[in-house]
């Protein structure tokens, strides 16, 4: 890998790459051959990093640790009040006050360009429609960080104490993932948008599956797809379990930029090569298809909304971060249609409307169609994040049956005992007529289809902008056995400028940061007895977002799993201190705070079939022991208090009552090496700004 001196070469790629491989490979520093593959580990710069006041809580943290150095590049760091807030939070809850606090402090100290206060905006919402641009390397606190993949930028949610070295070095390391294809076949009929798609997605193939730790492209014929609908199936590619999706950005994301002031020169187009090494394809047919609804307590768990029809439902919401404008302004039109024949209603209780940024919200206004959710009775809230998480002032009750065109249905993820079923913003309007799930389907047809488009500032006849498909520009270290014409001066003098920006990036870093204040010891081998889960278990599960802005250990710990298993953290001060799982666990948030109530629990060890990647790598960064292991007949024979004994170093596991031994799969170096160094924060005191460069040369050698 490139040391800090070293000077590099440039040159094209030599071998078929997929899309999102081509734009790690643009902003991969030190490449040992001019192209990437999946399972290579490679240290990457990052153009932004992007965090809302609930990550920042527990990133300040590893903030103060490390002493609160300057950020690598202030006018990249992304920061919006969102999460916690709404007006009514903000004046009486402690917890959203603490936050709001800590963020704007952060944003004066460090001069942030890009920091917007409660209630201004949604934290994805205004960063995909005025900052994201195609061929960007976007890390997010935040699981839908993904939803940036909709105009053609690798975007990917990460732990906070990720996001907060990558702003402070401006670079991280990667393992390049694999990559399935999902192409769409055919053209949505009118009113069918991203939602229903992305649900069909999920029905089809289901959550944690195909896409678990994996990277989706979508493809196929959807050169005619606003962004806001490829905004929202990015975004909830999170739910899917994929690492990050993407669009190929074309000439519908290069007319979006160019209606941007700025923020529009930056963009490269870069196009997955024919031959892609693609581990899976799967096609989903689109032409037929109608409005769907997830029932809880999974997003895949999905029917057709005549399955539904007639449910009643005490509670109609539209908004979080999925909700585009485009789907807004349908939703409104559908509610014209709905209660034309109806008197006015008055406000309801249940019925709210939260739209993403206050310049949509302003676009509601200024074109009637405020009046539009007033009449149906809907309240209009402030932007924010709102009932999709639960930790503001807007809460389902116990018991509640909600339509919400959120993302998530997971259980008491609105509020402790509610059951939230997910669907379109347009059928959430359907649906607030009788307050019973119906069929938006005879309201389309009433719907002025060329009165839409002008509401979106969509018009026929204009002229696509000419767009330049784009190649990675390599950084090839000068070592690698590769014949390349060498431009070491302009890249050593970078190099040395990046190098020379994070010493001074950790000149106040003290005692502190030398140490995790997570780390478990670097015993080899632990012995205890089984809490034992299935599939999916979440992290909103683990630790429930109303205890998030915690970042005492012991506090958390005293939550793990809360709701859904209250004896939890008792059991395992008696010895029960190791989680057995099964498929998928972690999914969910990239809250970090999961792993910090499992430490806090006295959580020793985590084995499961597999695990969502973020939230093993907060695993890795912590130092909290985890082994993956495959073998069905381990979990056919451990129950809830077997008693385990395991061995790190080797990756074994001992059934201490039958004497059976099982292997788990070998842990990547890097795992390795940062739980010798005690976790990522012991690191990055340890090893400062090199911190990337040597965890990056685990790579596989060079075949």
């Amino acid at each position: 890998m490139l040391s800090p001196m070293q000077p590099a070469t440039h040159q094209r790629s030599s071998r078929p790459m997929t899309l999102t491989q081509k734009i790690l490979a643009h902003h991969a520093r030190g490449l040992t051959r001019p192209w990437v593959e999946a399972g290579d580990v490679i240290r990457v710069r990052v153009d932004w990093t992007i965090a809302s006041e609930l990550a920042w809580g527990g990133m300040d943290r590893t903030y103060e640790l490390l002493g609160r150095p300057r950020v690598h590049d202030p006018n990249r760091v992304f920061l919006a009040v969102d999460h916690t807030v709404d007006p009514i939070a903000l004046a009486s809850d402690a917890r959203a006050q603490r936050l709001t606090s800590l963020s704007r402090a952060f944003a004066r100290e460090q001069g942030l360009r890009h920091f917007y206060d409660a209630n201004v905006t949604i934290l994805h919402t205004k960063f995909y429609r005025e900052l994201v641009q195609p061929g960007q390397l976007v890390l997010g606190a935040d699981s839908h960080t993904t939803s940036h993949g909709g105009l053609g930028a690798f975007a990917m949610g990460l732990g906070g104490a990720d996001v907060t070295a990558a702003m402070l070095l401006g670079e991280t390391w990667l393992e390049v993932p694999e990559a399935i294809e999902v192409s769409f076949r055919g053209a949505p009929q009118f009113g069918i948008g991203g939602k229903d798609i992305i649900l069909e997605t999920l029905r089809e193939l289901g959550r944690n599956t195909v896409a678990l730790e994996r990277s989706v492209e979508y493809t196929g014929e959807v050169h005619t797809w606003s962004t806001d609908v490829r905004f929202t199936i990015a975004n909830m590619t999170a739910e899917f379990g994929g690492l990050n999706g993407i669009f190929e950005p074309d000439a519908v994301a290069a007319a979006w930029l160019a209606q941007r002031a700025s923020n529009h020169s930056d963009a490269h187009y870069f196009r997955a090569d024919a031959d892609a090494p693609y581990v899976a394809r799967h096609v989903i047919a689109v032409d037929a298809l109608g409005p769907l609804v997830a029932k809880p307590f999974s997003p895949d768990n999905v029917v057709e909304v005549g399955v539904l029809a007639g449910q009643a439902l005490d509670g109609c919401f539209i908004g979080a971060c999925t909700t585009t404008e485009e789907e807004l302004v349908l939703a409104a039109l559908v509610l014209e249609q709905a209660f034309a024949d109806q008197p006015p209603r008055a406000a309801a209780a249940k019925q709210l409307v939260v739209p993403g940024d206050l310049s949509i919200l302003a676009r509601l206004k200024e074109r009637g169609l405020l009046r539009h959710y007033e009449r149906a009775g809907f309240r209009i809230g402030a932007p924010g994040c709102s009932m999709c998480l639960a930790v503001a002032s807007e809460v389902a009750g116990p018991g509640e049956v909600w339509l919400s065109s959120q993302n998530r249905n997971y259980e008491n993820r609105m509020g402790r005992g509610s059951l939230a079923h997910l669907a379109s913003a347009a059928t959430v309007a359907a649906s607030a007529r009788t307050m019973k799930i119906s069929d938006p389907r005879p309201y389309f047809a009433r719907i002025d289809r060329d009165l839409y488009a002008r509401l979106l500032d969509r018009a026929d006849g204009l002229r696509p902008p000419e767009i330049t498909p784009s190649e990675p520009d390599l950084d090839l270290d000068a070592n690698a056995n590769v014949n390349v014409n060498v431009n070491a001066n302009a890249n050593a003098n970078a190099n040395a400028n990046a190098d020379a920006d994070g010493a001074r990036a950790f000149a106040a870093v003290g005692v502190a940061a030398s140490t995790s204040a997570g780390f478990m010891g670097r015993s080899s081998q632990t012995r205890g007895r089984v809490q034992r889960f299935g599939d999916h278990v979440d992290t909103d599960a683990i630790i429930p977002g109303p205890f998030c802005h915690l970042t005492d250990h012991s506090a958390l710990g005293e939550k793990a799993f809360h709701f859904v298993r209250p004896e939890f953290a008792a059991r395992a001060k008696t010895g029960r201190n190791l989680i057995v799982a099964e498929e998928g666990f972690g999914s969910g948030s990239s809250r970090e705070q999961a792993v910090w109530a499992l430490l806090g629990a006295g959580v020793c060890a985590v084995i499961a079939k597999s695990f969502a990647f973020i939230h093993k790598r907060n695993l890795v960064n912590d130092a909290l022991p985890f082994l993956v292991l495959k073998d069905p007949e381990f979990y056919a024979r451990v129950t809830e208090d077997t008693e385990l004994e395991l061995n790190f170093d080797q990756g074994s596991i001992l059934i201490c009552e039958t004497g059976q031994r099982f292997s788990a799969e070998p842990a990547t170096a890097v795992a390795r090496q940062l739980r010798e160094e005690g976790g990522l924060v012991s690191a990055l005191g340890r090893l400062g700004p090199r911190t990337f460069e040597v965890l990056s040369q685990g790579s596989r050698p060079v075949p």
